[in-house]
């Protein structure tokens, strides 16, 4: 019978198996007896991956008290002094000392301001935010500024920052927070995650423990990675057991400290800048001497036999260690997963223009106000069509499309316009296909195939637009069944950059662009 050892760290004076609470419970498992049995390893000293393929699996049977920190008291003090030298190094505003002199108001507005900041954080760089978080406080200084604006103007501001759902929820709350909660957020983090739309419990965590001094944890992505190595799970990091641990571990972190949210901060900045996904800098890192991933790459490991199963950790897997080394790297920590493949979308998007001799407009239609890319403004799109579609369905879907939205009837959109429509009717003079764009979402490779369709006539200005269409769109097989209550509207040559448009449809407007311009 094959014998289970555990990995013994006899360096380190700060072994996690000392520590382990009361409701942490042993893995449900046959009693099995085993001989003792002692192996040394000792491994390569370069901590980052290669490009190599694996050569042999390596799997460290362990107690499951190796996944729990024991030693936060020792380990707090030497990550404050790290963060204290480095916490303005990237200059970001929102970072500022806790202050424990402030008042209610103040610390609300505090909350504020860090609310704001972790929202546009969310999937995007530190150095893209700082400029807009600083145009949007000085533009919304306060939650009841934000709480008095429309999404026009908050689109506005975020225009080029991606995710527009999450500006949407800030101006929601914001309402929400001066009509029912006295125009002051939450002091705490369950309050704050089950009353502010769009605040996830890390969210929550992050605000409370900034503004108020909670001790509640944060749990993001850098944090993940980096508690992930200090306990060396090499585990599926979604599934619940992963997360579980995780949580437990930023909660050990914080409970009890004095200064919770820089405690919180430390760890975020800690894993963005120093434990990274590639190329740790683990000669930077404060944390090292408590990080098991670093011991089992650094240093000798004795494998001893664990006389009970029961004792064993049942929620890691083994890890495919890379040719050349004889043990795992600290980047084999948190376990890799295949990422979701991206789904492809094909949307047909009509560059819509009218034009007379001396002006230029063009069609815009607004987003509904929920999903993707909400409330903005975009060309007359018909969405998700199949990729078979053929050009003279790509015409029609743009005729669909102008059926629904221009009164009365476009000549030359179908026999049935030419029967009907009056004396001068706005008329098709043109369309042409321009070009494909791709722009990739985090979940989808959209293309927008892009064509350009140009009316004339109809009176002295752009023809009438139904103050609401339900646009039922497109008429093409295959293709997504869709029904918006859409408000449209014309808008000269000049003005098209700046509506509220995202950077998907500014793409598509500068390829239309350069069709005409080209031809000049």
């Amino acid at each position: 019978m094959a014998k289970r050892k555990r990995h013994i760290d006899t360096s380190s004076q700060d072994s996690a198996s000392d520590y382990v609470p009361e409701s942490t419970k042993k893995p449900a498992a046959s009693r099995r007896k085993r001989r003792p049995k002692a192996a040394v390893h000792k491994n390569s000293t370069d901590h980052h991956s290669t490009e190599e393929a694996p050569s042999e699996t390596y799997a460290t049977p362990h107690s499951p008290s190796q996944h729990l920190i024991s030693s936060p008291d020792l380990m707090r003090p030497s990550l404050l002094d790290w963060y204290a030298g480095v916490h303005e190094v990237r200059g970001m505003p929102w970072r500022k000392p806790f202050d424990p002199s402030l008042d209610a108001d103040a610390r609300a507005q505090r909350a504020y301001e860090v609310w704001i900041s972790e929202i546009m954080l969310q999937q995007t760089q530190v150095a893209t935010v700082i400029p807009y978080y600083n145009r949007w406080l000085s533009r919304f200084s306060t939650i009841k500024d934000l709480a008095a604006s429309d999404i026009d103007t908050v689109n506005g501001l975020w225009k080029g920052l991606g995710y527009y759902s999450r500006a949407a929820r800030l101006l929601a709350a914001a309402k929400k927070v001066v009509e029912e909660l006295n125009g002051r957020l939450p002091d705490n983090a369950k309050d704050m995650e089950s009353l502010i739309p769009g605040v996830g419990r890390y969210t929550a965590g992050a605000i409370c423990s900034i503004a108020f001094n909670e001790q509640v944890p944060v749990l993001d992505g850098n944090v993940s990675r980096l508690i992930s190595r200090l306990l060396a799970i090499h585990a599926p990091p979604k599934s619940k057991a992963s997360l579980d641990l995780l949580w437990q571990g930023a909660q050990t972190m914080v409970k009890g400290a004095t200064r919770a949210g820089d405690v919180n901060q430390a760890l975020i900045e800690l894993g963005s800048t120093v434990c990274k996904p590639r190329d740790p800098d683990c000669n930077k890192c404060p944390l090292r001497q408590w990080c098991h991933a670093y011991q089992i790459s650094e240093k000798t490991v004795i494998m001893v036999e664990i006389e009970d199963i029961e004792d064993l950790c049942t929620l890691c897997d083994p890890i495919s260690v890379l040719e050349g080394y004889e043990v795992p790297p600290v980047t084999s920590y948190p376990m890799k997963t295949e990422r979701k493949k991206q789904r492809e979308e094909l949307n047909i998007v009509s560059v819509v223009e009218w034009r007379d001799d001396n002006n230029r407009w063009f069609l815009l239609t607004r987003r509904p106000e929920g999903g993707l890319l909400a409330g903005l403004h975009e060309f007359p799109t018909s969405p998700e069509v199949p990729a078979s579609i053929s050009i003279s369905e790509e015409s029609e879907s743009a005729l669909t499309l102008l059926s629904c939205l221009i009164r009365p009837p476009v000549l030359g959109a179908s026999p049935q316009a030419e029967d009907t429509a009056p004396s001068g009717a706005p008329r098709l003079v043109r369309t042409e296909r321009v070009g494909d764009v791709l722009h990739v979402f985090s979940h989808i490779r959209k293309t927008y195939r892009v064509q350009w369709v140009v009316l004339e006539g109809g009176g002295t200005g752009p023809p009438q637009l139904a103050k609401r269409s339900a646009l039922a769109v497109p008429r093409i097989a295959g293709a997504k069944s869709e029904v918006t209550d859409s408000v449209s509207m014309w808008i000269r040559l000049g003005e098209v950059e700046n509506a509220n448009i995202g950077t998907g449809v500014l793409k598509v407007w500068s390829l239309a662009r350069s069709l005409w311009e080209g031809r000049r």
